[in-house]
């Protein structure tokens, strides 16, 4: 059992490895499990999701279905999880929720119930409280939707109370998060004619790609136009489907980068090239560095450099920015200097996650140069600290690896990837047991 206070990482520097190829099991993808089980709650019929991702995050998403009056079943030993959707209709017109702090509860859930026919109090943790909304609640009232806010306008707590879709188009800004536009997007299955979305802004877009094939995949299709909106046809329902979770590709990608800081090869079981999720590319970026990505049986491997050194880099991680923090965190130890762009939007996310790389950067006694967009990294041995997370599990996840190859690294508040990965350090820690 891992501390949840804090955790040192076991550096493997000058260690010998006994075996240089290993292989990794990560739990389901989160960004997938939560959409299918929204797109679950608007099927018509039960709907099981195979694979699922227990965390703070699906179980907050999970008991805002119960508290709508959905019939839902879970069984975490097994990672299933059962919906019975009513083809787009709320079982109760009042009801609160809390999302804690998913952000694709908080988005996803608002959206779909901003049109419809009640009244819903949402409230959200103290982080959540913090992150951006106002975009999409913006949205949400020209579409006819009286919103209360019971603290700060834009941000939670706040009381929908919807009266349907007013409008058949809306505009969107998603500069500050994709979630507002995947979110619109599902809702918009519902409209009653065809709905189109402006979009203001563009990252994000592997997001929106992996909503879009979902939706497809339970029965509603959409369209991108030249000019960058998007149609979403009416007269289309959501179909219940017995749906296989993907293993979290975010998640799989620490361990990708544990074989480029080691010089090892790692399998994680599962990921496929053709994954919907956006994070696949990091191994694109990993490449770059010097890696080599291969296929096999059990699903794509990563081979590190055999001399363990990785090249300094100049990548636009707008397409993977969940990764910065992974890319970050190896960064040291390149040949040359890593520059990371098209991350602006980061800033608002669990934690301001720039801010915080440049921080524990610092502390490390790394030089970084920090930027409008991303941040720069300079080669240099990492002294011993501790790690600040910010209750931010990729803070947590990401720097782990840092003390793969410098001594001295702590993480405090560890329990933080519990969001999203609770086992996460009992699985990089038997990672390392197949190596030394």
């Amino acid at each position: 059992m891992i501390n949840t206070s804090t955790y040192e990482v076991p550096c493997l520097f000058g260690k010998t490895f006994f075996q240089k190829d290993i292989s990794v099991s990560v739990p389901g993808s989160k960004s997938i499990t939560n959409r299918a089980l929204l797109l679950a709650m608007l099927a018509e019929g039960r709907s099981t999701l195979e694979g699922a991702l227990f965390s703070d995050d699906s179980r907050h998403f999970l008991s805002c279905l119960d508290a709508l009056g959905f019939e839902t079943f879970s069984d975490e030993e097994n990672c299933r999880m059962e919906v019975l959707g009513l083809d787009g209709r709320i079982p109760l017109n009042e009801a609160s929720l809390y999302v804690g702090s998913a952000g694709t509860a908080a988005r996803f859930l608002t959206a779909c119930l901003g049109v419809q026919n009640g009244t819903f109090h949402m409230d959200a943790s103290g982080q959540m409280r913090k992150r951006p909304m106002a975009p999409l609640l913006a949205s949400l009232q020209e579409l006819g939707c009286g919103i209360t806010y019971e603290g700060k306008e834009g941000c939670f707590p706040f009381t929908l109370n919807g009266h349907g879709f007013g409008k058949n188009k809306i505009s969107i800004d998603i500069d500050s998060s994709s979630q507002f536009l995947s979110a619109l997007l599902i809702a918009a299955g519902m409209a009653p004619s065809d709905f189109t979305i402006h979009v203001q802004g563009s990252h994000g877009m592997a997001y929106i790609e992996m909503t879009r094939k979902m939706m497809r995949q339970f029965g509603v299709s959409s369209t991108k136009m030249p000019d960058g909106s998007f149609v979403v046809p009416a007269g289309q329902h959501y179909r219940a489907l017995s749906y296989r979770v993907e293993p979290d590709v975010s998640a799989a990608c620490y361990f990708y980068a544990m074989a480029a800081l080691l010089g090892i090869s790692v399998t994680v079981k599962g990921v496929r090239e053709d994954s919907l999720q956006g994070d696949v590319l990091f191994l694109r970026v990993l490449e770059k560095m010097g890696c080599f990505v291969s296929k096999n049986k059990d699903g794509l491997c990563l081979c590190g450099p055999k001399n363990q050194s990785l090249k300094g880099i100049t990548v636009d991680m707008s397409a993977c920015s969940d990764q910065a923090i992974t890319l970050c965190a190896i960064a040291p130890f390149a040949d040359g200097p890593t520059t990371i762009t098209g991350i602006g939007h980061i800033r608002h996310q669990e934690s301001d996650r720039i801010g915080a790389m440049v921080k524990n950067l610092g502390a490390m006694g790394i030089s970084c140069k920090e930027h409008n967009d991303g941040l720069t990294i300079y080669p240099g041995a990492p002294k011993p600290t501790h790690i600040e997370t910010f209750d931010d599990h990729r803070l947590a996840m990401g720097f782990s690896l840092t003390g793969l190859r410098a001594p001295g690294i702590v993480i405090n508040n560890p329990a933080c990837c519990r969001k999203t990965f609770e086992n996460y350090f009992e699985v990089l820690e038997e990672a390392i047991r197949q190596i030394v």
